[in-house]
């Protein structure tokens, strides 16, 4: 086995376990390189198929390319997915001139909060990886949530050989990470590797490209001349550069994103 053998090898063991230990189970895509990765690995686990539903929560501010391909590839693999959005919140002219961190609070965390409880699931499959992001290093492969699906990084269960505690009292549920001990690089890698589509924002044009997706009024491209998964990769190699550069949510505040996190957002 090489090295994206035994990263696939241990991310189809924890989608196992989650499938085999949790009730009602879902998975969030955000239409991404690290979710349409982890997308691949869940058929790859169940043969083709994702057994459980696929949550995207739809800000209304995506960038429009992302939204195409999520309709195309959710017909494509025969996905059941659930479009949540907070439209109360939209209606009442939530973005993000009202602040960055406030309008993601309402249209993703309420929002998925939201789904969560109007469809009872107890676990929540997210496509996070620890090297993204210093507030995500913390996290544990299986993470309980409280009542209100805040997280409390402080509080995190121990995960010895591969063990994972799975039940959790009434009225929380559990966040599953898959991929949490994969790299960006490890990605992009394992998407040449599998021909897996991405979303061809990805790719250099005009000098520039996404290397991170989010809403269009708060993602910004970066500077690159990577036009292919190779250039990506070889790109990626030598970059100082952090992976979340064009993230304005990220740039709020020093502790924005663990505010965030710790509040229930993905």
């Amino acid at each position: 086995m090489d090295h994206l053998d035994r990263l696939e090898s241990q991310s189809i063991y924890i989608f196992r376990e989650a499938f085999n230990k949790i009730e009602h189970l879902t998975m969030l895509w955000s239409i991404g390189k690290d979710s349409n990765a982890m997308l691949w690995l869940a058929r790859k686990a169940f043969f083709g198929h994702v057994p459980f539903p696929v949550v995207h929560i739809d800000t209304s501010y995506k960038l429009p390319e992302m939204i195409e391909f999520r309709d195309r590839m959710a017909k494509e693999w025969g996905l059941k997915m659930i479009v949540g959005q907070n439209k109360e919140a939209l209606a009442a002219g939530m973005n993000h001139t009202k602040g960055r961190v406030t309008c993601c609070t309402a249209l993703k965390t309420d929002g998925l909060k939201a789904v969560v409880a109007e469809q009872g699931f107890t676990g929540i499959i997210a496509g996070i990886r620890r090297d993204e992001e210093g507030t995500r290093s913390k996290e544990r492969v299986f993470s309980p949530r409280g009542e209100g699906a805040e997280w409390d990084f402080r509080d995190q269960p121990p995960e010895f050989w591969d063990q994972f505690k799975t039940d959790m009292p009434p009225g929380t549920h559990l966040r599953i990470h898959p991929i949490l001990h994969w790299t960006e690089v490890d990605i992009w890698r394992y998407i040449r590797r599998e021909n897996i589509p991405v979303v061809d924002l990805y790719f250099a044009k005009n000098g520039k490209r996404y290397r991170s997706l989010g809403c269009a009024p708060c993602t910004s491209p970066v500077e690159s001349s990577a036009s292919n998964v190779e250039e990506i990769i070889a790109e990626l190699e030598d970059t100082r550069v952090p992976e979340r550069a064009g993230r304005a949510q990220d740039q709020e505040a020093e502790d924005a994103f663990e505010r965030l996190r710790v509040d229930g957002y993905m």
